[in-house]
């Protein structure tokens, strides 16, 4: 402003720059608060999230000998089998020539499943249903020599989309597109008929 009381274009223009300094400064404050809520937001899993991921239990007790039934944990099909005493002396009989990883040291399993039979206990097996090949799902084979699959088949899972074959143990057999074993999710026994899909011990029930 002049002395004179009159104000200049110098005036008008000095308050303008200062008052658009101190807008662009409150808008820029607000707009990190707004920006980072959503941010902050993200690092808490939500409801579904936590649904999605929580442990899967199956009432075991319920399978009969060479039965399966399926569950669904983290959106995907997981097979769970009663193997009989045969179904288990079969793979111990299988040679190691006939499969692509017989000992699963290029397959996804625990370590406790890292042996012959895949699993804790010989009885039961707990695997992923997809194919590891492109992701199907494999049908249960159970029965040895079932028709189309060969006099010398010994049951387990064939996959129909491209001929993968896996054995009891999700094994997979040479000549087959997929190039590992079924995966083999971590898994653990609450007592003796509960089965819980998504844990490796039991002290960690109900944890996702």
């Amino acid at each position: 402003m002049a002395d004179n009381g009159v104000t200049t274009e110098e005036d008008v223009d000095s308050s303008r720059r200062k008052f658009l300094l101190t807008a662009t400064v409150g808008v820029g404050a607000v707009g990190a608060v707004f920006a980072a809520v959503p941010f902050i937001a993200s690092w808490k899993p939500s409801e579904r999230a936590r649904a999605l991921g929580a442990p899967a239990k199956v009432d075991v007790s319920k399978l009969e000998p060479g039965q399966m039934t399926q569950v669904t944990w983290r959106k995907q099909q997981i097979f769970v089998v009663r193997r009989t005493p045969e179904m288990v002396a079969k793979l111990q009989q299988l040679g190691d020539a006939v499969l692509k990883d017989p000992e699963s040291k290029s397959s996804e399993q625990p370590e406790y499943a890292k042996n012959e039979i895949r699993s804790r206990t010989p009885e039961i097996l707990v695997v992923v249903g997809n194919c590891t090949h492109l992701g199907c799902l494999p049908k249960p084979r159970f029965e040895a020599g079932a028709g189309e699959l060969g006099a010398d088949w010994p049951g387990g899972f064939f996959c129909p989309c491209h001929g993968s074959k896996f054995d009891m143990a999700g094994r997979v057999f040479e000549g087959s597109p997929a190039s590992v074993n079924l995966r083999v999710p971590p898994y653990a026994f609450t007592d003796e008929r509960t089965l819980v899909i998504g844990i490796d011990d039991a002290s960690q029930e109900g944890v996702a």
